[in-house]
């Protein structure tokens, strides 16, 4: 076969994200005048590339195995990241984003020429598959293992090490900006220089293998098919480290490449464009070719002139915003730092550590706290892309983005909280879907407790955050349904086939509250055959208080409460028969725990009210009095029963007192305490007789224990706040025929014989020594 002629090849190599890279590509570009443009990046994306004049960025390649859409994607139910999808993120300041806008803008074809996603998600889901197969413990680098042993320490890990060190750099980072980002409009091209050095690093480094070797193979394909086609100016924009490879494809044979790429495995792929974020390219993420700060990049790229000026001008600005003094002579003087510093330093720009040092020592006059809240925020520059509604998306997307346009609802990268009032249309709608997408496990909002401590049922808070991952999740829900509600609804059903009795009526609960009037038949129906077959009490008494606050709270959404009511009845019946049983025998862990199951249901049985509310008191009057009962158990049951008037303080008296008696245990009888104290111990500042009985035991304990059962008491009134605990002590001092705070300040009890001499010494001080003041 003959030789491709390469006399018009133009290898431009970049790193993935950078302004000088964009600039400089842009440039070149445009000298060039090239017939077709080659981008690294998954080919079955050539026929999005229109839209790119549509897009904002920042924005995203994703490319999935469409099995993942419908349900055969190799997604964990553990939580694990899913195998069937990738990203391709580019940035405003991306060069493969220049490229692509200059051949879009100028009706150049342009073609992505990285290895197809179709092997590489094949490749990723069959790792993952073993990986998974041999359990933990086994894993094995995305290349290969094989990429890894062949090159030196550091060379292909880092090239851009190995160069800045060649250069005097000990900072790869540094190097690159100061060569490559920072340099200005007008400068010679950097391509060349950067192929040649590239290529010197990987004659070092020994010949690509693996992942890379195909991945380059691939390259050499398309190129080799481009220029068959008659191109006469090719460019090619691709990562630095593969500028070599394919500035010589002619030193690399055809059938060469199709052999390493024979045999490749492959799966059925879709892809489009999504929203991106500058949170998601930031190293700090975890992105592999992430860059450390995206806001200044962003700025380097959007302000080449000036950009020292402007930015510490931004900085001032925010800094006005949260009420600190900034003027422009600050401003001024930051500058001047900056510019000055990258001089002593020998770079070309002051750079982002200049303008942060310039930041903090003027700006805010060395308060490194203040300096570092604005620095962080500008140094990320937060922002998030957008595509078109012609952009291929599955039909559940589509649904998605109507119904937060419909209601108002921005996508944003950020928190923000939202209060929404139930009983208005609008605000129940954002509700209902907010629980729906979190139904299809697309968690865009967070519920929030209710920051005022009320407990109305009409009103929700929510913090809501997108992030790029959300529209993947959206596409992996789609095998459930074309729309938001039918999806959610089909989820809510599938799930409730395998769930235990309590997740069932979290479930419904749930159900209600995403308004899927389609699903909630099927599940109360497995709900009712659950419970009425599920000998677990504690599965009864974790199932109730969800199905006691929606059979109560049903009708704020319009819902019918009768059938959840009957239900959750017949669920508190069973569970007051099987009480008494299950907690005989409990250890103290085991029965802390019951008695937090005991609390949820005497909440759960005052919302139902009626005869189930009645058949909890008499099931609790009957249980207190037992015998063997666990202290903690016994203490708090008595106390519900006391808080609910159904229990005499002279009957309380005697089962304290009975509790506190010497034939019973310290660690039991303290154990009752806790429970009876639990939530509030102020009854002991109202009820004396009580403290005295405990008092009284106290002081009747040996000394060993006493010593046993102290960390016990501790833990119970530690549990109180310091009000509180002020006003039990001053209770127990009256109790000993002292002063309590109503009477006067707080004092404590004073043995006046002991203090005589600090007395005297003190009315010396005061009368300067003379016998009268």
């Amino acid at each position: 076969m003959a030789r491709p002629d390469t006399s018009g090849l133009h290898v431009l190599g970049v790193r993935h994200h950078g302004p000088g890279s964009a600039r400089a590509v842009r440039a070149a570009l445009e000298e060039i005048k090239p017939d077709a443009v080659l981008i690294e990046g998954p080919p079955e994306a050539d026929g999005l590339t229109p839209l790119v004049g549509e897009l904002e960025p920042p924005v995203a390649l994703l490319a999935y195995a469409d099995d993942t859409a419908k349900g055969k994607g190799a997604g964990t139910a553990d939580g694990r990241a899913n195998e069937g999808w990738a990203f391709w993120p580019f940035a405003a300041f991306s060069p493969e984003w220049e490229a692509l806008s200059y051949a879009v803008a100028s009706g150049v074809p342009v073609r992505f020429c990285d290895l197809p996603a179709a092997h590489t998600l094949a490749e990723r889901i069959a790792r993952a598959e073993e990986a998974r197969q041999d359990g933990p413990g086994k894993e094995e680098p995305e290349d290969g293992p094989e990429t890894e042993e062949a090159a030196p320490e550091g060379l292909r890990a880092d090239p851009l090490a190995v160069l800045a060190e060649a250069a005097g750099y000990d900072d790869a980072e540094r190097w690159w900006d100061d060569v490559v980002e920072q340099r200005r409009d007008g400068e010679p091209s950097p391509f060349p220089a950067i192929a040649d050095a590239m290529a010197a690093v990987r004659a070092e480094a020994g010949p690509e293998t693996g992942r890379g070797a195909r991945r380059e193979a691939y390259m050499r394909q398309v190129l080799r098919a481009v220029l068959k086609e008659g191109h006469q100016r090719v460019a090619v924009v691709c990562g630095a480290w593969h500028a070599p490879a394919l500035r010589d494809v002619a030193d690399h044979t055809a059938s060469g490449d199709a052999a390493l790429l024979k045999g490749l495995p492959k799966v059925k792929v879709a892809a489009t464009w999504v929203p991106w974020t500058h949170g998601r390219l930031a190293s700090a993420s975890g992105y592999g070719a992430g860059v450390t700060s995206p806001g200044w990049y962003h700025h380097l790229f959007t302000a080449p002139d000036r950009p020292v000026h402007r930015w510490l001008t931004d900085a001032a600005r925010l800094l006005r915003d949260e009420g600190q003094q900034v003027s422009s002579s600050h401003v001024i003087e930051g500058v001047r730092l900056a510019e000055s510093l990258a001089v002593l330093r020998g770079r070309p720009l002051a750079g982002l550590d200049e303008v942060s040092e310039a930041l903090t020592s003027v700006l805010c006059e060395g308060e490194q706290t203040r300096a570092a809240l604005v620095h962080g925020r500008m140094a990320l520059g937060e922002r998030m892309g957008s595509v078109p509604p012609s952009t291929p998306m599955v039909p559940l997307q589509r649904d998605a983005m109507a119904a937060r346009k419909r209601l108002r609802l921005k996508a944003e990268p950020f928190d923000r909280d939202l209060d929404l009032d139930l009983r208005t249309a609008s605000q129940r709608e954002r509700s209902v879907l907010l629980h729906r997408l979190r139904m299809l496990g697309v968690h865009w909002g967070v519920p929030r407790r209710d920051q005022s401590g009320g407990k109305g049922t009409f009103r929700e808070s929510w913090r809501i955050r997108w992030e790029p991952d959300l529209d993947v999740a959206l596409i992996e829900a789609s095998r459930w349904g074309t729309t938001v509600a039918t999806a959610a609804a089909a989820k809510a059903v599938d799930t409730a086939a395998g769930a235990t009795l309590p997740e069932l009526t979290a479930l419904t609960e749930q159900c209600l509250y995403a308004d899927l009037d389609r699903a909630l038949p099927p599940v109360l129906s497995l709900l009712t055959d659950r419970a009425a077959t599920d000998g677990d009490v504690t599965h009864l008494m974790e199932a109730l208080p969800p199905l006691a606050r929606s059979a109560r709270y049903g009708d704020v959404r319009g819902t019918d409460g009768a059938r959840l009511r009957t239900v959750a009845e017949q669920v508190l019946r069973r569970v007051c028969v099987g009480l008494a049983p299950a907690v005989h025998g409990l250890d103290d862990e085991a029965a802390a725990r019951f008695v937090e199951r005991i609390d949820a249901v005497h909440a759960a049985a005052h919302l139902l009210g009626g005869e189930g509310e009645r058949a909890w008191a008499e099931t609790l009057v009957s249980l207190a009095p037992r015998e063997g009962l666990p202290g903690r158990i016994s203490g708090r049951v008595n106390r519900m029963l006391l808080d609910s008037s159904r229990l005499e303080p002279d009957e309380l008296r005697r089962r304290l007192g009975r509790a506190m008696s010497p034939g019973t245990e310290p660690a039991e009888a303290a154990a009752w305490l806790e429970g009876f104290l639990q939530g509030s111990g102020l009854i002991l500042v109202h009820d004396p007789t009580l403290l005295g009985l405990i008092d009284a035991w106290l002081l009747g304990l040996p000394e060993e224990r006493f010593t046993a059962v102290l960390p016990l008491l501790r833990r119970t009134f530690g549990a109180f706040d310091g009000p509180e605990r002020r006003e039990i002590g001053a209770a127990a001092i009256r109790l000993g025929g002292g002063e309590g705070p109503e009477t006067g300040p707080e004092r404590r009890l004073v043995d006046t014989d002991r203090a005589a001499p600090a007395l005297a010494t003190a009315l010396a001080i005061l009368t300067d020594g003379r016998s009268e003041p």
